[in-house]
């Protein structure tokens, strides 16, 4: 029998360190199980707090239970080689033996922090760091950093070429997946930024902003639970695919209480899925769009009546359009549309009874004149008319028709007929704040019905049917204001879309991920400006990202040169690896771009282990994914739509279309090239977008 080698004899060292830790939990699993049993059994006791007692119980074992589930994949990632002998293990949760001493520390503890701080410049006291790779639980890889050569003993084994440089060459799937593992220093930073303010996270691509944002999260969770549980986390990304894609990575750090949320799937009760058109998205989009609202929701609706004629006893009483004018002002001086109709009332049975003549009214009184109206059909008809209980959405419905009157001086002639010609009842993204806006400029709505507006489920496809599910089984969100709110690709919202996410932040903290050069928003000095409108003047943090881990430099490179026609000074990151493979790009006649693209996406998924992505323009999108080979591993999106995403190959289709698509073009096409770990061809049938970034 040959001897193990040094590597075989650590690989067995860590397998049966980790099989104690998860004895461990298994024996906490049995203990949580055996809680919630208890606590459903104590609702049958008699007394009154039995109740009460089994929901807090089961509540907290489950909330235990959910947690070591969660963890149990990769429950044991890193330990510590400490100077003076000592070993700690960092793991997704703690653990404890059953003499209560710890055996694994949870990554968030300050214990834990050396893990991803120490370095061999500034070493801290750790000899050596060490990144367990584990499927479920079995060990199968080490990798090690030995940064502290001189405090090493002799007998020290160091293994593998570092956690880092092995995990970048992993095929990506269809998720996103915790770094919990390999959090690099300045990322380390970010997360553990103090839970005040606002931290505002930038970088290029592939730098880790949503990964590490996502790990603050957790890690505020776990600092301040009873503040960030109780208030709320709210976590809002660009689209209901980026979301598909986060989704799991909290779960997997023992998180379950945020809530997750695309940007049309803020407010309650509606959600959109799709895009407005650039043009109109600008628009829609505008501070100025506020102003318009404001200005609907004051002024009376469509088909409004503007006289009012009552004949009482012998009188004629008239209010002409000048006195509801009035009225309609005092009202409104003092309250919101919904909210105001016991007001209304009153002001309009003062405004008649002044027009009673002579003493037809001093034998009753005001007050009596108004107990005879209430209940008066002519009176009721004319409030429930002219002072209806207003929805938002029909509000919105009208705003087309009404620009000449509340826009003249806010649009111009072109921008109204833009709005007019491409509002439509089938919402879209960027209209999601102005219904927003309309609910707190109206005030309390009139409850609808899902079905008014909801795309039915049969028309969804299957991932929009699931991302439907899930959106409704996360609660509700209200305006009260959540304890945090973490917003992704932030670079992209409009003014409108950061006026919605301000009203659920008004008293919560933010961590806000961008990177001005990805934006899509034509006036990216806009959106900072509603930004910091939103934040108020809370404290700031600000943390850079350097390093893109994502894209390989000799795809970056060329994706940098892009980056300089999208903005002046773009934040360019640092790409740490290189692999012999440059982006390739194909220019050919246009009566051959789809057989291309298809060869092309056949070809590259058998060049790369992971996923595929082939990216059009909306309108060429459907015919792409019909002549798209079928697999699994390949994905045919929209070019917004790949945002905070990686593939390992990408195929871009039309360069020159994308750039052409809107004023911030050169910004999306960016975002494109940034997608791909491994392999990027573009394929087009003209040199334009080349010829420019040659210069």
């Amino acid at each position: 029998m040959t001897n193990p080698s040094p590597d075989e004899r650590e690989l067995a060292h860590e397998q049966a360190y980790v099989d104690t830790v998860y004895e461990r939990l298994e024996e906490s699993t049995k203990v949580a199980k055996s809680l919630v049993a208890e606590g459903l059994a104590r609702g049958h006791i008699g007394h009154e707090g039995g109740l009460v007692e089994r929901d807090a119980m089961v509540y907290q074992a489950s909330r235990r239970l959910n947690a070591l589930h969660a963890a149990h994949e990769g429950l044991v990632f890193g330990r510590l080689d400490l100077n003076g002998g000592v070993a700690r293990y960092i793991g997704r949760i703690g653990v404890r033996d059953a003499d209560r001493e710890i055996i694994l520390v949870d990554w968030r503890a300050p214990a834990a922090a050396v893990f991803y701080q120490a370095t061999a410049q500034e070493p801290a006291g750790v000899v050596r760091r060490r990144v367990l790779r584990c499927v479920n639980d079995r060990v199968v890889g080490i990798e090690d950093e030995l940064l502290d050569a001189d405090a090493a003993p002799d007998d020290m084994v160091v293994i593998g070429e570092g956690a880092l440089l092995a995990s970048l060459s992993r095929a990506r799937d269809s998720s996103m997946h915790s770094v919990v593992a390999t959090i690099q220093k300045e990322q380390d930073e970010a997360i553990r930024a103090p839970a005040r303010g606002a931290t505002i996270i930038g970088g290029g691509p592939g730098t880790g902003k949503t990964v590490v944002a996502l790990h603050r999260a957790a890690y505020l969770l776990y600092t301040d639970r009873r503040r960030f549980e109780s208030g709320g986390v709210l976590v809002v990304g660009p689209s209901g695919v980026f979301m598909n894609y986060i989704e799991r990575v909290l779960p997997s750090l023992g998180e379950t209480s945020v809530v997750l949320r695309s940007i049309g799937e803020v407010v309650d009760g509606i959600r959109a899925s799709r895009h407005a058109s650039p043009e109109m998205a600008a628009l829609l989009g505008s501070d100025r769009m506020a102003k318009v609202l404001s200005r609907v929701a004051r002024s009376p609706q469509p088909g409004t009546p503007t006289r009012f004629d009552l004949f009482y006893r012998d009188d004629r009483l008239v209010l002409e359009a000048s006195d509801l004018a009035r009225i309609r002002r005092k009202v409104l001086a003092n309250g919101l549309p919904n909210t105001t109709q016991a007001a209304v009332r009153e002001e309009l049975v003062k405004a008649l009874w002044e027009r009673v003549t002579g003493d037809r009214g001093l034998d009753r009184g005001e007050e009596a004149f108004a107990d005879q109206l209430d209940g008066d059909l002519t009176f009721e008809t004319f409030v429930d008319q002219w002072w209806p209980e207003l929805d938002p959405v029909e509000v919105w419905r009208t705003v087309p028709t009404r620009l000449g009157e509340v826009a003249s001086d806010l649009y111009t002639s072109f921008e109204q007929q833009v709005l007019r010609r491409e509002w439509s009842d089938e919402l879209t993204i960027e209209d999601i704040p102005l219904i927003d806006e309309l609910r707190h400029l109206l005030g309390e709505a009139p409850v609808r019905s899902e079905d008014d507006w909801a795309t039915p489920k049969q028309m969804m496809s299957f991932e929009e049917r699931e991302r439907e599910d899930r959106v409704q089984a996360t609660g509700s969100i209200d305006d009260e204001g959540y304890a945090h709110v973490l917003v992704d690709e932030a670079q992209d919202l409009s003014p409108m879309q950061w006026r919605m996410l301000g009203r659920r932040g008004r008293t919560a903290s933010w961590t806000i991920v961008g990177d001005e050069a990805q934006s899509s928003w034509p006036v990216p000095a806009e959106s900072v400006a509603a930004r910091t409108e939103a934040l108020g003047t809370m404290p700031v943090h600000r943390f850079r990202l350097s390093t893109n881990y994502r894209n390989s430099a000799e795809i970056y490179e060329f994706a940098a040169r892009v980056a300089t026609h999208a903005i002046d000074r773009p934040d360019l990151a640092d790409a740490v690896r290189r692999t012999g493979v440059g982006p390739r790009h194909e220019v050919v006649p246009a009566g051959d771009l789809l057989a291309r693209v298809a060869a092309e996406a056949a070809e590259m998924l058998g060049q790369v282990d992971g996923t595929v992505a082939v990216v059009a323009l909306p309108g060429r999108l459907a015919e792409v994914a019909a002549a798209v080979p079928a697999d699994g591993r390949l994905r045919v999106l929209e070019p917004l739509d790949t945002k905070g995403l990686e593939f390992d190959g990408v195929v871009l289709v039309d360069p020159d279309g994308v750039v052409a698509e809107a004023a911030s073009g050169w910004r999306t096409l960016y975002v494109v090239l940034t997608r791909a770990t491994q392999r990027l061809v573009t394929i087009g049938t003209g040199r334009g977008w080349l010829d420019r970034v040659a210069e």
